[in-house]
């Protein structure tokens, strides 16, 4: 499927796709890293977007972040390694609908030596509220061997790129949540 909110674009950032560490200055800020449009295939009986397609989009902005650094498609077809997401937390903060215009950022929270822990949010881009956000952590696998493996040299550079500009940031209020029935005491 080669829609609009999958096709290939110009990246928001403005950085260089794979990044390219010591020409490019990574902003020292969350990345706009994607946009999309709300299609209507999309739109459940409740006249709004699915849960499932926030999870879609997510991904697919997911996919810009691993073109960013490297760790999307060509890199797999190079190396027959890939990553696998672990865990992910998705709120849901405000309804969007058929044709909302959406734009997302990314915070890269934490690495290591085979593991990526960001923060996604989604924005409505014109009307600038916050739709949803997503955490999540990945963990980077041989795919033969069905294994974690250490990250590249040359990737573990890119990703540390990312770190060292996001490390100041504030620490998103949604970062580590837990899920539960809150109840007055």
């Amino acid at each position: 499927m080669n829609d609009a909110s999958t096709a290939p674009q110009q990246p928001a950032h403005g950085l260089r796709v794979p990044l390219q560490p010591g020409l490019d200055a990574v902003p020292r800020a969350p990345l706009e890293i994607h946009r999309a449009t709300v299609l209507s295939e999309w739109i459940d009986y409740n006249n709004h977007l699915n849960l499932a397609y926030y999870v879609l989009m997510f991904d697919h902005a997911t996919d810009r972040l691993f073109d960013l650094i490297d760790l999307g498609i060509d890199y797999v077809r190079r190396y027959n390694h890939s990553s696998f997401v672990l865990e992910t937390h998705v709120t849901y903060q405000q309804e969007l609908k058929l044709d909302d215009p959406l734009r997302f950022t990314m915070q890269l929270i934490d690495a290591d030596t085979k593991r990526l822990h960001y923060y996604l949010e989604m924005f409505h881009e014109t009307e600038g509220f916050l739709a949803a956000t997503s955490e999540q952590i990945a963990l980077h696998v041989d795919l033969e061997a069905r294994r974690s493996v250490p990250f590249p040299a040359d990737l573990k550079a890119r990703i540390d790129l990312i770190l060292a500009a996001h490390a100041d940031l504030p620490r998103p209020e949604g970062v580590g949540r837990s899920i539960a029935i809150r109840r007055k005491s």
